[in-house]
């Protein structure tokens, strides 16, 4: 009685040298023919999402003393009292936590609420420094570069707009420049193309 047997063809694949990948630091990693992939990005410069902020809910609810103002020159925010008067303690901090917003009209809101205060409440500043250095930092930390840019822009007003605020700013140079250092290299020389 003669048994009939099929031989089925192994499905070998064939392996040419240096194709093989491997994670790095494993024992495939070290064998012969083998190539090692690189470590994965770390996304550095990956814009982070922002958190809700206070500023919109604040806003939406129709608690601060300020309205759009259609001009000639442009938007600008129109106060519904004077600015010397509103509570810095209360107000500069929910202004600056709206530097995280990239949507209009939060974003010009937030911008141009910041810059007036820092602009006619030169003397009651100095005293909110510590409320400002979280919303400095979470803005910083979303990455984005119009928050960045925008940020930066606003230290420069905050450090020049009384005596003794960037001196003031030196204990917290721990949370804000950390971010920084991550930029420091990203500049583009667009030479004549500005």
């Amino acid at each position: 009685m003669a048994s009939s047997q099929v031989l089925v063809p192994v499905n070998r694949t064939i392996r040419k040298k240096g194709n093989e990948e491997a994670e790095g630091f494993t024992l495939k990693a070290g064998m012969k023919n083998t190539k090692v992939r690189g470590p994965p990005s770390a996304d550095a410069f990956k814009e982070r999402p922002a958190k809700p902020t206070s500023f919109r809910k604040f806003y939406e609810r129709g608690d601060f003393p300020i309205q759009l103002e259609h001009d000639t020159k442009g938007n600008k925010i129109a106060w519904k009292v004077e600015i010397e008067k509103l509570d810095f303690h209360h107000y500069l901090p929910l202004f600056f936590d709206g530097l995280c917003e990239v949507t209009h009209p939060y974003e010009f809101f937030s911008r141009q609420g910041v810059h007036d205060m820092l602009e006619h409440g030169s003397h009651k500043v100095l005293p909110v420094i510590p409320q400002l250095i979280i919303p400095i930092k979470n803005a910083l930390n979303t990455r984005k570069k119009s928050s960045v840019c925008t940020s930066l822009k606003i230290l420069q007003h905050l450090v020049i707009s009384a005596n003794c605020i960037g001196e003031a700013l030196v204990p917290y140079y721990r949370q804000i420049l950390p971010i920084l250092n991550i930029f420091k290299n990203k500049n583009i020389n667009k030479g004549d193309g500005i």
